[in-house]
């Protein structure tokens, strides 16, 4: 098995551990078979993009202790959905991004481009 890497074929970081992200919980955006959602784009939510999802089913905010999860806030860091985060992109409200530690499977849904230009760790 090849270590994970990011959308600059760089090995993947992490993205965040409080509350702890990734598809398979390690902090990291790593992805599998499994995975049919493709929680690869690591972003740092916003109040925004929260509203926007939860509009779109998906209630990142209410937390849901049976699962473990303490839901988010503006400013926690998680690995979302490629779509969702491209859903987003195309409604206005997508989230800045984390590129040392969005996978590479990213590439199949958005554009570098796009990453990028939402950036925080670009200079």
């Amino acid at each position: 098995m090849t270590a994970a890497k990011n959308v600059f074929g760089e090995p993947l970081r992490v993205c965040g551990t409080a509350p702890m992200t990734g598809f398979y919980r390690t902090g990291t955006c790593e992805t599998g078979p499994s995975d049919v959602g493709t929680h690869v784009i690591c972003a740092q939510v916003t109040e925004e993009f929260l509203l926007f999802t939860k509009s779109r089913g998906n209630d990142l905010m209410t937390p849901a202790p049976e699962s473990g999860f303490p839901g988010l806030q503006p400013g926690d860091t998680w690995c979302l959905c490629a779509n969702r985060w491209r859903e987003a992109l195309e409604a206005g409200v997508a989230p800045p991004v984390i590129l040392a530690a969005t996978h590479e499977a990213a590439l199949r849904y958005v554009s570098l481009a796009d990453l990028k230009k939402h950036a925080l760790d670009l200079k």
